[in-house]
């Protein structure tokens, strides 16, 4: 696919370089942009290629959310999540290396559709009472380890550590300065393993370097969006945005 980059047309670079926008964005203030990147990055390159072509980008714009938000983290909360997330990585590394683009891309989808339900029937159901520590902990399992498997497969992640955090009642700013550690963190660990299975190669870095000018701006453009976002919109834009991106994966 990438050997001869040339031969993309004009419509799909448009497209790659939108979703390569969007990237910057959703590091920097809204998330859920994140799955729509995934989406159209696959939209245009085989799913397993574009795991690969997009998570450089993202580490790219991973900085540049450590920048802003890196002293807003809840580290606690990041510390608790290692265990199921480092299961969820292993799971998924396994699960890339046997799987087809077509499983890769719709199981994803329907994954995090599920997860959309959960999560919006948990915030719209009456509250009765607090979460026991069981529940809490239970609740780190589920999403820790989902958040690794999706973002080894498919760079997806975002989207089950999104709906955690949001359970959880962080703020806009302790939301986005713990999702930037915990994905640069992860990013950086899943390289190696994308090189061992062969997903990235000098092409791939190619194609990044003539996208990464449009991850900058997007990072940009979201900091300024992060800055005067309130609350309430932050929370349904990421839900919203990680809905029609798991709607597009599955169909």
């Amino acid at each position: 696919m990438f050997d001869a980059l040339p031969t993309l047309g004009a419509l799909p670079w448009a497209v790659l370089a939108v979703a390569a926008l969007l990237v910057g964005v959703s590091k920097t203030s809204l998330p859920g942009l994140g799955t729509i990147s995934v989406a159209l990055f696959a939209a245009v390159l085989p799913a397993r290629a574009s795991t690969a072509a997009i998570l450089l980008l993202l580490i790219l714009a991973d900085v540049f959310a450590l920048a802003i938000y890196r002293r807003h983290a809840d580290w606690p909360t990041l510390i608790r999540l290692i265990p199921a997330v480092v299961a969820g990585l292993i799971v998924g590394a396994f699960f890339l290396a046997f799987a087809d683009d077509a499983w890769v891309r719709r199981g994803i989808g329907v994954i995090l559709l599920l997860l959309m339900a959960a999560t919006l029937w948990q915030r719209l159901r009456p509250r009765i009472q607090a979460c026991s520590p069981r529940r809490r902990r239970l609740e780190r399992a589920w999403y820790g380890s989902l958040s690794g498997f999706t973002t080894m497969v498919a760079n997806s992640g975002g989207a089950a550590m999104s709906m955690y955090l949001l359970t959880a009642g962080f703020s806009v700013k302790a939301f986005l300065g713990t999702a930037a550690w915990f994905f640069a963190v992860i990013n950086l660990t899943k390289v190696p393993i994308s090189i061992g299975l062969g997903l990235i190669t000098p092409a791939t870095l190619v194609l990044d370097l003539v996208l990464a000018p449009a991850v900058v701006i997007g990072a940009l453009i979201g900091k300024w969006i992060g800055a005067r976002i309130k609350q309430s919109v932050f929370e349904w834009a990421v839900i919203g945005f990680t809905v029609v991106g798991a709607v597009y994966l599955v169909i």
